[in-house]
């Protein structure tokens, strides 16, 4: 019997719905960013996009923006291939 394959895409609505929703912060500049985030990407998260998001949103609105405005870089864990490549897509936003 074949095993199913894992699909990429994160396809669970209310986990993205969930995601949104946490993603909503105390700065307003955080946001901002994140609303143009999932305006653009929302529908082509993957599993390891959720869980590079769900680290991204455990940290402080400060030190969230500063990762994002790239006065700070991912240091420990937070600098792992997941997180780095979620993180290039936000500063872009």
């Amino acid at each position: 019997m074949d095993e199913p394959t894992a699909s990429p895409h994160q396809a669970d609505p209310h986990r993205r719905a969930r995601l949104r929703w946490r993603a909503r912060r105390g700065l307003l500049e955080n946001d901002l960013i994140f609303e143009r985030f999932f305006e653009r990407y929302e529908q082509d998260l993957s599993d390891a996009d959720v869980g590079a998001l769900t680290t991204l949103l455990e940290l402080s609105d400060n030190e969230l923006m500063d990762l994002l405005m790239a006065r700070t870089e991912p240091e420990g864990d937070l600098a792992g291939p997941a997180i780095g490549d979620v993180l290039a897509r936000l500063r872009s936003c």
